[in-house]
């Protein structure tokens, strides 16, 4: 038989308007102020709706000024490169998109980077080696799910790590692609192979995300 929804939880990770067209002087990914919709129908297959946010200080030890400074190494433990000033609480860049739930109406929400040297990408811990657990893990096996689909932003970072960490967790794992947008193609034609080889399943399309939860044999 299909898995039960209440066993499917769906994750909008990072899908905060700092990495959209919106915030052009932060990290604006193209075509990330377009996954709302995306989102939205990914949670209405599922029994448990996760989310996560960018959290960071404008003083954090990586921040550079300029965009052509960025992705420098930083020699910091548990914040690799340099990035510019992105997710800082009262901006705009920070709130979600407007499509979306308030943080409160989630059933799981994770704020991640709050502390300056800790420039984590997966929603699942708040550190670089997956020391420090954000609890996102333990809240969906407590609560009996077996699957996660994913989307948010950007695909080529932090919606690739916490899919990997989903997976390392012994999770199923679908990647929406439709709800996810990549810095670069590159990056995104790269996420999505580390991902299928992983074990993830990529859906493309709402028919085929349908039909993947769906299909009995993937929960044998």
């Amino acid at each position: 038989m299909p898995l039960a929804k209440i066993a499917i939880a769906s994750f909008d990770v990072d899908a905060q308007k700092s990495f959209t067209p919106l915030c052009p002087e932060e990290l604006p990914v193209a075509g990330g102020d377009q996954i709302g919709a995306e989102l939205n129908y990914m949670a209405s297959l599922a029994g448990h709706r996760i989310g996560s946010k960018d959290v960071h200080t404008p003083h954090a030890p990586w921040v550079v000024s300029r965009h052509s400074d960025m992705l420098q190494p930083t020699g910091l433990a548990h914040a690799d490169v340099t990035w510019v000033n992105h997710c800082v609480p009262g901006t705009e860049g920070f709130t979600l998109l407007d499509e979306l739930p308030a943080p409160y109406d989630y059933d799981y929400f994770v704020w991640k980077g709050v502390e300056p040297e800790l420039h984590p990408y997966g929603a699942c811990y708040h550190d670089l080696h997956d020391k420090l657990s954000t609890g996102v893990i333990e809240y969906l096996k407590t609560r009996g799910v077996l699957r996660v689909i994913v989307g948010g932003l950007a695909l080529d970072y932090c919606v690739k790590t916490t899919a990997l960490q989903l997976l390392k967790a012994g999770l199923a794992v679908v990647l929406h692609l439709p709800a996810c947008r990549a810095i670069t193609p590159e990056g995104g034609l790269d996420a999505v192979n580390q991902l299928l080889t992983a074990g993830a399943v990529i859906t493309r399309t709402r028919e085929e995300l349908t039909a993947t939860l769906a299909l009995s044999d993937l929960y044998d």
